[in-house]
């Protein structure tokens, strides 16, 4: 008999870059999955990210991430002119910036998934989820963010949501 939480992960790609960054090290998708399979009945991964037209490495990674049994859910990058008194142009020299958000996307397909899971797997640190992670609460769902140290937003701390840093499971995620 199976006693683990039924859950879902649904990953911030942009979010996850981010932190990755900030870690110092990237995440093995293979480990992690691994690794919240020793805890969950995971029916699902969902990795959310905005593509650039003709990225081969992009396109690349996400055959990765397909071929090890993750949902892959894109959309184009827009590109976002911006002027040369904008923080990001000084800084970097920058003419335009790429964007991309699921913020939306990942949302609602949280909301519709509920009622077949008992927990959700967040990985992002973005405070933009703190609303949703608190309805989720108050529909008695439990929700488990991934983020770092550094990028998780101080609001989610306070929404009742369990969370990890992924500095303190590095060797069991960490690819090589």
């Amino acid at each position: 008999m199976n006693n683990k939480a039924k859950a879902k992960v649904y990953i911030d790609g942009a979010n996850v870059f981010y932190i990755q960054k900030d870690i110092n090290f990237s995440i093995d998708w293979k480990k992690a999955k691994k690794y919240l399979r020793g805890d969950y009945d995971i029916s699902e991964v969902r990795y959310y990210t905005g593509v650039k037209k003709d990225d081969e490495k992009m396109a690349s990674y996400l055959r990765y991430l397909d071929a090890i049994g993750f949902t892959v859910i894109t959309k184009p990058m827009k590109i976002i002119k911006i002027d040369n008194d904008h923080p990001m142009a000084k800084l970097h020299n920058y003419s335009e910036i790429y964007k991309c958000n699921f913020d939306v996307e990942m949302t609602a397909d949280i909301l519709l998934d509920r009622a077949n899971i008992d927990e959700v797997i967040l990985f992002s640190g973005d405070s933009d989820f703190n609303y949703l992670i608190k309805k989720l609460y108050t529909l008695g769902k439990k929700v488990k963010i991934f983020s770092s140290r550094k990028m998780l937003a101080w609001e989610l701390k306070f929404s009742g949501a369990k969370y990890s840093f992924l500095e303190d499971i590095k060797n069991d995620i960490k690819r090589k």
